[in-house]
């Protein structure tokens, strides 16, 4: 998440779920978490019983937006605009916290002279090269201002020259410590020096750069663009400010529906830089709260699967690149040399240990020549694109149905059939496991050629290991019952894969099969495990994931622990070396495993301290609230005692408080650091962002790849120019993928004139792998049904409950239309424009089948992550259904094993219904 990463340092929600409970104001925007995260909504149900104001910024007016206070409607894809209008606000009426402000963020740094922004060139800011479609950060300018600086400027340049020899044209994407998406590359180096004008009255001072920028967004602005009212966006601003302070908190809430748009991680960083203007960030009650949508989303970023990270957020190699032809050139070239980054060398060596072992020695730079090098865009819309175009011969697949809930799934289709071959793993025979012969759209089964491998696998409950979930707190889930047949724990699948292949590699010499063969993969049990009843278990080779989390976790290799004659467990990352002498999975989770037996996954004890420190285990060293250094004054004194959560203890001569203190804990306030200081030694006492450069927050960024500042761009797909900046209608470094399959309206069209966005249901999961297979679930929530206006619906002639069509450029489907006042017509640059929202839970296979939402949406990508925008597109909706045939349900409805009535249950929670019989 580098719209986080960019602002504060690392790409994780700022606060736990619990904290909401703290909030003075919640901003809900982007989120639907009453419905898509209902377990934890209960905490910011309890701030509105203490008083909070909850406030809902959405499209739809959903169950959500209910049980708000207050309920703003906005056209999809017009978010930067209704959030840059509430920095606008916030600093033109003076109501930011300026000490906060001063102390903590670069609103003083000041951006070398020839930096211009968007407001100099009308919607582009300088350093864009037309030819190839992207921003040079160097040649615009971006970086701070440093005195003498034109040395480092020649080696960042060169550096940079080096980095452009990969051969992927779009360079790096994915996560990266500081929000970029060239994770090597940054318009500076040294911070330390950066030029500073504390009267924040520099022309060319960041604080001014962001008054110029966001001028232009009044409320009038925000209303023409957005489709509410001034006086609601006032009112929303209004709360926002009142609640922010120094005795106050606001909490702003976001999920899928900020990351999925072209301008996604600028979305982001606009809420950073509101948060920290309003003085929210690393303090009870206020933060970002990211709200990622399964139960170790967060985990896999972290660990990694990002195809361009390693775990930690390190980067992954490039191919063909000098500056990673060997281990000192990269770490010199991704090192920071102040602040938290500065340890990089450790995090890679201990990396190198864990996954290499004895193997790995200085003589051999700890194997570094063994990791993988990234010789193109992995990422899943560009692999995809690719494999639809022949390029891809084989697949697995863990987890994830593409066929059903890829964007323009027609694509993921096409590049599934030109597969040699494909393996599934997954409880059910989803759309990607049958879609050579049950896909209405798709040609005969005689015409594809993949020979699709289904490995049926285990389900939670069948299956122990850890999920990191939204708030970086990784728990352990232990298994309850071996799994039925032949199914088997996704674990088990891949660790038994890697020994086979390790097997057939034995004896091998050739170098570029060392990199298996010198893998660590030790995880047997050291004895059959038991069921919890004290059976033993019947799977034989089953790894024992505790080993794999002690790995991530980490050793000191150089001391035995008496109790268990291994390398002692390490009890935090402040222990790794560079030398060889630790090793270490995932530098952010070491401490989660510190010492034989105690698995602080699985710790479950509840404790007078509302933080909860011993239920489960956050990331980093089990800090709740990140940044929380700025909870306390620039004094080291609590904002407020109403507020407080971490701060200096004089007599102690330490930070002490509620939460762990993410910052060193003997550092004082005062504490400054020398002339050239390097590490941790560089970040003042008064400085919380510890993983940043400087140790600030940055309301400027210069490491987002698409500008330094968000910027309003109207969706790839919209009815409407941009009002802001009219050359460039939408952002500049939007990806496109071009082919027959993927046709875009690049311009508004009276050919699709209406808004459509896609939406989760309670009752259904994602494209419905394990929903749509589950009779309960298909009896509340039956069919696919698109949401629209009454408006709309008498214009189209669309009845409630009838049919309805909806189509783009990319294909057409069919729907039960939802006749609903929670949508309404939008009044945007003085034209009416309609919005429909679509369940993205149907697809052709399962006992509840139906028209796939995700056949309209497009394959595009941001610069930043590669994210596609399936929030914001258009489409013509008319009454009536498709032509031919209703593909029927791949597998029958399930049978109960008996009808008798559950005892000691009312006759309406009985199943298979009796609804309306109830007790």
């Amino acid at each position: 998440m580098p719209g986080l990463g960019a602002s504060f340092g690392r790409g994780a929600a700022t606060n736990y779920q619990q904290d909401m409970a703290n909030s003075d104001c919640i901003l809900f925007m982007g989120s639907n978490m009453a419905e898509a995260q209902p377990v934890g909504f209960r905490w910011p149900m309890k701030a509105k019983e203490k008083g909070a104001t909850l406030i809902h910024v959405d499209p739809r007016f959903t169950r959500m937006s209910a049980v708000c206070d207050l309920y703003v409607g906005i056209r999809s894809g017009s978010d930067i605009a209704f959030l840059g209008g509430l920095v606008n606000y916030v600093l033109s009426n003076d109501r930011w916290f300026h000490e906060y402000v001063l102390a903590y963020t670069n609103a003083s740094t000041i951006i070398k002279e020839g930096f211009q922004d968007t407001e100099d060139l009308a919607g582009l800011f300088s350093g864009f090269d037309q030819q190839h479609e992207s921003y040079d950060s160097r040649q615009g300018h971006w970086g701070y201002e440093e005195p003498g600086n034109g040395g480092q400027e020649k080696q960042d340049a060169s550096r940079n020259e080096q980095s452009q020899s990969a051969e992927d044209p779009h360079g790096r994407h994915g996560h990266a410590r500081d929000g970029s998406g060239d994770p090597y590359v940054s318009p500076y180096k040294d911070m330390t020096s950066a030029q500073r004008d504390p009267t924040l009255q520099h022309p060319h001072c960041v604080m001014q750069i962001l008054r110029r920028h966001f001028a232009r967004y009044t409320p009038e602005v925000v209303s023409q663009v957005c489709g509410c009212t001034p006086e609601e966006f006032v009112r929303v601003a209004e709360l926002l400010c009142t609640n922010s302070g120094r005795e106050r908190t606001t909490c702003i809430a976001y999920a899928l529906g900020w990351t999925q748009h072209t301008t996604g991680v600028q979305i982001i960083r606009t809420a950073g830089i509101l948060q920290l203007l309003l003085g929210n960030m690393g303090r009870p009650g206020g933060g970002i709260m990211a709200l990622r949508g399964h139960s170790t989303i967060q985990g896999a970023t972290d660990i990694s699967t990002l195809y361009d990270s390693l775990p930690g957020y390190l980067p992954q190699p490039v191919a063909h690149d000098p500056a990673n032809e060997d281990l000192s050139s990269y770490i010199e070239y991704g090192e920071m040399p102040t602040g938290y980054w500065a340890n990089f060398s450790k995090f890679i060596v201990s990396l190198l240990k864990a996954w290499y072992g004895d193997a790995a020695t200085p003589e051999n730079d700890f194997g570094f020549s063994w990791v993988p090098r990234v010789d193109g865009d992995y990422s899943q819309l560009a692999y995809f694109d690719r494999m639809a175009k022949g390029g891809v011969k084989g697949y697995f697949l863990a987890g994830q149905n593409p066929a059903g809930g890829g964007p323009n799934a027609n694509v993921h289709r096409a590049g599934l059939r030109n597969l040699e071959w494909l393996v599934v793993l997954d409880w059910f025979e989803t759309e990607s496991a049958v879609f050579w012969k049950d896909d209405p759209n798709g040609p005969p089964s005689s015409e594809i050629g993949t020979e699709v491998f289904f490995i049926p696998a285990a389900a939670a409950q069948e299956k122990e290991g850890s999920l990191t979930n939204t708030q970086r707190l990784i728990q352990w889930h232990r298994k309850a019952i071996d799994p039925s047949g032949d199914c088997r724990s996704d674990a088990w699948f891949f660790y038994n894969l890697g020994k086979h292949l390790k097997q057939l590699y034995v004896g091998s010499i050739d170098p570029k099969d060392q990199a298996l063969l010198n893998l660590t993969w030790d995880y047997d049990y050291d004895e059959q495990p038991r069921l919890p009843d004290g059976t033993l278990s019947r799977i034989e080779g089953e790894p024992d994931l505790e080993k794999v989390l002690m790995e991530i976790n980490g050793h000191r290799l150089t001391e035995t622990d008496p109790r268990t004659g291994r390398p002692r467990l390490l009890s935090s990352y402040s222990e790794l070396k560079e030398d060889g002498t630790t090793a270490c999975g995932c530098w952010v989770y070491s401490g989660v495993f510190p010492e034989p037996g105690r698995n602080r996954a699985d710790e479950r004890k509840l404790t007078d301290n509302p933080v909860q420190p011993e239920w489960g285990f956050a990331w980093p060293n089990n800090v709740r609230v990140l940044y929380n250094r700025a909870s306390a004054d620039p004094d080291g004194r609590p904002w407020s005692e109403r507020k407080k959560l971490v701060w200096w203890d004089s007599e102690k001569r330490r930070w002490v408080g509620l939460d762990k203190p993410d910052f060193e804990l003997e550092k004082p306030p005062d504490y400054q650091p020398a002339p050239g200081a390097t590490g941790m030694a560089a970040i003042a006492g008064t400085q919380p962002f510890i993983t940043k450069a400087d140790g600030l927050g940055w309301l400027y960024s210069p490491s987002t790849k698409d500008g330094p500042l968000p910027t309003h761009y109207e969706p790839v797909e919209s009815p409407l120019d941009n009002l802001l900046y009219p050359k460039h209608n939408t952002s500049p470094m939007v990806r496109f993928f071009d082919g027959p399959l993927n046709q875009i309206a690049h311009k508004p069209t009276a050919e699709y004139p209406v808004v459509a966005t896609t939406f989760r249901l309670t009752e259904h999961y994602l494209s419905g792998p394990m929903s749509r297979f589950n009779s309960w679930l298909n009896e509340l929530q039956p069919a696919m049904f698109a949401e629209l206006s009454y408006e709309l619906a008498a214009e189209r002639g669309i009845v409630h409950g009838g049919w309805m069509t909806i189509q783009t450029p990319r294909g057409r489907i069919e729907a039960r239309a939802m006749v609903t006042r929670r949508l309404r017509p939008f009044v945007v640059e003085g034209r009416v424009v309609h919005q429909i929202g679509l369940p993205f839970h149907w697809a052709f296979a399962g006992e509840s089948v139906g028209s796939n939402a995700n056949d309209l949406t497009a394959l595009l990508a941001d610069p930043n992550v590669s994210m596609h925008e399936s929030k914001a597109f258009t489409c013509q909706v008319q009454a009536g259904r498709l032509e031919g045939p209703v593909p029927p349900p791949t597998v029958p409805t399930a049978h109960w094993p008996t009808l008798d009535p559950i005892p000691d249950t009312p006759d309406s929670a009985q199943p298979e219904g009796r609804i309306g019989h109830g007790k």
